[in-house]
């Protein structure tokens, strides 16, 4: 499969990440071991994930997607050098005091993510979530652990143009710049990329990694009418996306989709990997079988007709 170069990491990834968010979640982890083998036997190499997946579950405390990874990894020998590993610090992790940006937090979760993911470094370590922590202090950390080699390379996640700006600015101080900026992209919602934000990914080299990517689930043409929702997991998050323009899009797929033989998901995410600025979407899978749509995804070829309906319908 072919792969892109994520931005000035040194890492080269193909054009697709796997979403470590069902992990523990909508994955338990025998399903969450035959994905993950499903995934780099499909020529994939990159996994993404945060200390708080998944949390959300009754019964969790978060570090359960984390745990599996780090499970899996010391199942399979020789696996670790095959991916490329992100994962992420910032969000709370039970007590007040454990989330954020600040120097000493993040001193103290890369070691409790190392741990759980069994590694001796993380790939891509990105800041969750902005915060009002002075960026020299989070880059200063980031610094420390770049130098120990804890960490590989650092990324931004959730950050808006200015703040990303920001970041960039305080690191031409001599510390280390973000390299990858994880925004939320798909379809339905471009705002929150397209635009300065996007201009200034483009103008200085970073790579993007978009999450959200299929809309949780929108996107796949499975929920048309609110009756479809029922017994989801992901039912409330999709519900908004069941509008006019959600209606425009699902028919706009629907097309492009039988002029390809596919299915609107992998349209989708094609679009996402032709999408200026992005070298590659974060999708989540719960089957073996679904990861065959993200390979049928990958040698997608969208004609610019393709995309003009696309983008117009989604506009």
């Amino acid at each position: 499969m072919h792969r892109r170069a994520l931005g000035n990491t040194g890492f080269d990834i193909a054009p697709l990440v796997f979403g470590g968010n069902v992990l523990g979640w909508t994955a338990d982890e025998a399903r969450s071991f035959a994905v993950l083998d499903a995934f780099i036997d499909h020529g994939f190499n990159a996994i993404d994930t945060a200390d708080v997946y998944s949390a959300w579950v009754p019964g969790n405390a978060g570090g359960e997607s984390e745990s599996i990874i780090g499970r899996w990894l010391k199942a399979r020998p020789g696996m670790r050098e095959r991916i490329v590993l992100f994962t992420k610090v910032g969000s709370q992790m039970g007590a007040p005091e454990r989330k954020g940006l600040s120097r000493r937090w993040i001193l103290q979760a890369v070691e409790e993510s190392l741990a759980r993911l069994g590694v001796e470094a993380i790939d891509l370590y990105f800041s969750h979530w902005p915060d009002d922590t002075p960026p020299e202090e989070t880059l200063g950390a980031y610094d420390a652990l770049l130098k120990a080699g804890k960490i590989r390379a650092i990324g931004a996640s959730n950050f808006s143009a200015d703040q990303l700006a920001a970041s960039l600015a305080a690191a031409e101080s001599g510390l280390p710049a973000y390299q990858v900026l994880q925004p939320e992209l798909n379809l339905c919602k471009r705002d929150g990329f397209d635009g300065p934000l996007q201009e200034l990914c483009r103008a200085r080299g970073l790579g993007v990694v978009t999450y959200f990517s299929l809309a949780s689930g929108f996107l796949t043409g499975k929920y048309r009418s609110k009756a479809d929702l029922a017994g989801s997991a992901r039912g409330a998050a999709v519900e908004k996306y069941l509008d006019d323009k959600g209606m425009r899009l699902l028919s706009a797929l629907d097309t492009v989709s039988a002029r390809h033989g596919a299915t609107p998901a992998e349209v989708s995410l094609a679009w996402l990997m032709a999408h200026p600025g992005v070298t590659a979407p974060i999708a989540s899978a719960t089957s073996p079988g679904q990861v065959g749509h993200f390979a049928r995804a990958a040698e997608l070829a969208l004609t610019p007709g393709d995309m003009a309906l696309l983008d117009g319908a989604g506009g």
